[in-house]
């Protein structure tokens, strides 16, 4: 049998308990050797095919994968204004947010061939924000990824907090995430001793790797623009710390 790129997948709908949403697993199919797995949490569109596809892609690498559904069941909209809703209602709960990504990495730890040590988290846009406040609160994750999210907080890391190493994928011409935002990160990273890798895109702004931002960009005149090199380079660094991770 020849050897194949992508690995068989299987995908499961599951329901969290105490009545905490859905979310989609993905995993590679027949696998008995330990490696990581991560939580896959979506843009302010909601759980739509996007967010689901990139938790695919890591189970065809290899990777058991859950996307998290961080809104009310059904709360998804290509529509901006009804995905700000949802996603300042989902903010305004964040122990609710906290349970979600509690629940998510007790689900991937009882799957077969997870390293129960190897927890990550991504996240885009709204769900890039998420994964790093998550860091923020010492969360016992490996890692953490953030894809063109808003990178300020109120609640800055404190030395010795953050348990994850942190790589940001941000684009330089995000109006969404302006130059002060980008440096503070820097700073308050450096100051808590954490493991920070930055990629900041010149000339790409925000969504830079959906390949659908563009045309909702331009449908709503926001500035939303796909980049094919920012995306490639940036998906490359995430499979690059997974590939580490599993090394060691």
């Amino acid at each position: 049998m020849g050897a194949s790129v992508q690995a068989e997948v299987l995908e499961q709908t599951l329901s969290l308990p105490d009545n905490l949403g859905t979310a989609v697993l993905y995993r590679a199919a027949a696998s008995d050797e330990l490696k990581p797995a991560v939580i896959v949490v979506h843009e302010w569109w909601g759980l739509n095919d996007y967010a689901k596809s990139r938790a695919r892609m890591l189970a065809e690498a290899g990777y058991t994968a859950l996307a998290l559904n961080m809104y009310d069941e059904g709360e998804v909209s290509d529509h901006p204004e009804n995905a700000k809703l949802f996603m300042q209602k989902a903010l305004a709960n964040p122990k609710q947010m906290n349970a979600r990504v509690d629940t998510a990495m007790l689900v991937l730890r009882q799957q077969r061939g997870v390293n129960n040590n190897a927890i990550y988290a991504i996240g885009y846009c709204f769900g890039g924000a998420v994964v790093l406040q998550q860091a923020r609160r010492g969360v016992n994750l490996a890692g953490v990824a953030s894809f063109h999210g808003s990178l300020g907080t109120e609640t800055p890391a404190q030395k010795g907090v953050i348990k994850a190493k942190v790589l940001v994928a941000n684009g330089a011409a995000d109006p969404f995430v302006p130059a002060e935002q980008v440096t503070g990160l820097v700073q308050e990273m450096a100051a808590a001793e954490v493991d920070l890798q930055l990629m900041n895109f010149a000339n790409v702004t925000h969504g830079f790797s959906n390949p659908g931002a563009t045309a909702k960009g331009q449908k709503y005149n926001m500035p939303l623009a796909y980049d094919a090199a920012a995306d490639k380079a940036s998906w490359q660094a995430l499979l690059d710390m997974l590939g580490r991770e599993q090394a060691n």
